[in-house]
């Protein structure tokens, strides 16, 4: 990246009124360039001044300091030599929206998941101990996160491991939405509880007028038992942390005070900074979830800049399963932290006995979805399919081998562009194709998406898990008219969209199918709406294995493990002597730009399909005039006979 010096270099000789008035400069670069680019806003506001005030107090080229996320770390980018570059944010090309290690040495650990820095913190300072280095080492992790298994997991083995981690616990009281569960309520009292606040004062007042032994006997105070008597248990001392707090998380002189005396202590802290989301933009403070993470906006009103006749596959899934549930009292939601995202915000509205969102837990929301069908309920969880693959093994172990019949609803599948590779849903299909009964359905078109909701829990008696993908996509459509016209359809049947003159077969799925069907019709092939990835429709493949010479399959996943090679493996074994080639994403991590960006670099557009389509004629018209002699030289995949 960029040679320019990092800033947090310069910043240490600023004044507090030079400070206040870079901070103001921080947040208008961030505001401006996030509405036009996309990005996380409202969180990155909350944390202008915490990140002023710790890289003035911990130098990012002596200490280490691991962010966790990046919702939260912009200004850390801005600081850390990536100023000029930040225009690109998110951008082809440009800077990442997360945290990445090939991109600056101050991105220590690569995070786009929450709940990574502690673990991969204690990890490094073990490391650093072994090597006989001394160095210190900040986490700053986010209320949400800190709800995360992960995250807890590893606070629960700080005492153990001997640790001097130093944690600065973001706390705004939200992660992507409000924050639920009762770490956030302990968060909750301690932000209120007025005999902590004046111990607080009591801290600050001390480090003001006397040295470290001031702060040590305070300290010894609480762990002696007194903070037993008049504030009850700290949860975070009670894990071995000596905990100081809340701090004004916009008080850059009251932050570094407190970060400059823990500084000075072999022993583990955790500093809880009380911020606010969306600060010093008023529509961002006034709906910071809503401005969480946006789409492009217009700067000055944080009014959305897109087309009203747009709709998402996520708000179609929203509003059908809330009109389904007035028909059947036992459908429930559940979420992972992502009401809005998900499309769930009305369903809550409605029915708010019957939805649940557990935080950052998709281990739990997982398992806590069989237990609910066991006893009649029709759970859904709607969860992003990035974040589902933290669940694998509750979904492999507690929902499939059972046979428990839990619907995933499974947004963001494929490409997500701009959020790049820590958020493309590209291994779904594989990772769930090898579970046993295991059923994955992946709709073409929004109507579609709808009748697959409608067909299954209405009319489907499930025997076990069904998982619908569908991707971050908007299509044009009426969602009144869609949600009318909503009717059954057969699940797991294939539907054969174009009867062609050429014996070439298109098995696409998913969001594939439309450009698919596109390129098909333009040169007479035979073309499938493939809905059902699991179970295959084995007499459609059946039939067409017969009538058909050269099979391409499309999908919007990881080739390794698909749907195409699902398709190949039935195809040898029923002795398919024809040829074959699949289209999907490479056996790679693909980089953040605009949806359409990336799925061009993987072929996976309308001229990429064309170009493919194209060179596969052209090569099986040269075998049949006997231009090539030898089949193995033809492109694509040759059956094993």
């Amino acid at each position: 990246m960029s040679n320019q010096e990092p800033l947090f270099k310069k910043i240490k000789n600023y004044s507090y009124q030079e400070l206040k008035v870079f901070a103001g400069e921080i947040r208008d670069y961030i505001k401006t360039v996030v509405s036009k680019n996309t990005g996380h806003l409202s969180s990155n506001l909350g944390t202008v001044e915490l990140t002023l005030a710790l890289y003035r107090i911990f130098d990012p080229d002596e200490d280490i300091i691991i962010w966790d996320t990046g919702h939260q770390a912009y200004t850390h980018k801005l600081l850390t030599g990536r100023y000029n570059e930040f225009e690109t944010l998110r951008q082809k090309g440009g800077i990442s929206g997360f945290l990445k290690r090939d991109e600056s040495v101050y991105d220590v650990f690569g995070a786009g998941h929450v709940g990574t820095s502690i673990p991969a913190a204690l990890g490094i300072e073990k490391a650093i101990s072994m090597a006989n280095e001394k160095k210190n080492i900040v986490v700053v992790i986010g209320d949400g996160a800190l709800t995360s298994g992960i995250s807890l997991e590893a606070i629960n083995q700080l005492k153990q491991l001997g640790s001097k981690l130093k944690i600065v616990l973001n706390d705004n009281a939200m992660s992507i939405s409000k924050n639920v569960g009762a770490l956030s309520m302990t968060l909750t009292d301690l932000r209120l509880n007025p005999v902590y606040r004046e111990i607080k004062g009591d801290i600050k007042g001390t480090l003001e007028t006397m040295h470290m032994k001031g702060l040590e006997h305070l300290l010894s105070r609480i762990k002696d038992g007194i903070k037993h008597t008049f504030l009850g248990d700290n949860v975070f001392e009670d894990f071995g942390l000596n905990y100081v707090g809340p701090v004004d998380g916009h008080s850059i002189k009251e932050m570094e005070e407190i970060f400059k005396t823990i500084k000075e202590f072999n022993e583990p802290f955790i500093i809880h900074v009380v911020t606010q989301k969306g600060r010093g933009l008023e529509y961002a403070e006034k709906d910071p979830a809503k401005f969480h993470s946006v789409s492009k906006i217009d700067p000055e009103t944080g009014e959305k800049i897109y087309n009203d006749s747009l709709i998402t596959y996520s708000k179609v899934f929203g509003n059908v399963v809330a009109k389904l549930a007035e028909k059947d009292t036992r459908i429930v939601a559940i979420t992972a932290a992502m009401p809005d995202g998900t499309g769930l915000t009305e369903f809550a509205r409605k029915f708010p006995g019957r939805f649940y969102d557990l935080g950052i837990t998709e281990q739990l929301c997982t398992t806590f979805a069989g237990g609910l069908s066991v006893k009649g309920a029709k759970p859904i969880f709607a969860v992003y399919s990035t974040f589902l693959q933290r669940a694998f093994d509750q979904i492999v172990h507690d929902i499939a081998l059972q046979k428990l019949p839990v619907i995933f609803a499974i947004d963001r599948a494929g490409i997500v562009g701009h959020d790049g590779a820590t958020h493309n849903g590209v291994f779904d299909i594989a990772y769930l194709n090898i579970i046993p009964n295991m059923k994955i359905l992946a709709p073409s078109s929004l109507q579609e998406l709808a009748n697959m909701f409608y067909s299954l829990l209405l009319y489907e008696e499930l025997d076990g898990p069904v998982a619908i993908r569908y991707p971050r996509q908007s299509e044009y459509g009426i969602l009144s008219e869609i949600i009318e016209n909503m009717s059954r359809i057969k699940l797991w049947k294939w539907e054969k969209l174009i009867n062609g003159k050429e014996k070439i077969a298109v098995l696409a799925t998913g969001s594939m199918v439309q450009p698919a069907r596109e390129v098909a019709a333009k040169y007479g092939l035979n073309m499938y709406n493939c809905r059902a990835i699991k179970p295959l429709d084995t007499e459609a493949l059946d039939a067409i294995l017969e009538e058909n010479n050269l099979i391409l399959t499309v999908e919007e996943g990881i080739k390794i493990g698909g749907f195409g090679t699902s398709i190949m493996l039935y195809a040898n074994s029923r002795n398919y002597s024809g040829k074959f080639h699949i289209m999907g994403i490479d056996d790679e991590f693909s980089e953040h730009g605009t949806r359409m960006e990336i799925l061009k670099d993987h072929g996976l557009d309308f001229e990429g399909l064309e170009s493919t389509i194209k060179k596969l004629r052209g090569e099986m018209n040269a075998y049949n005039h006997g231009i090539r002699k030898d089949r193995n030289n033809i492109t694509g995949h040759k059956l094993d006979r």
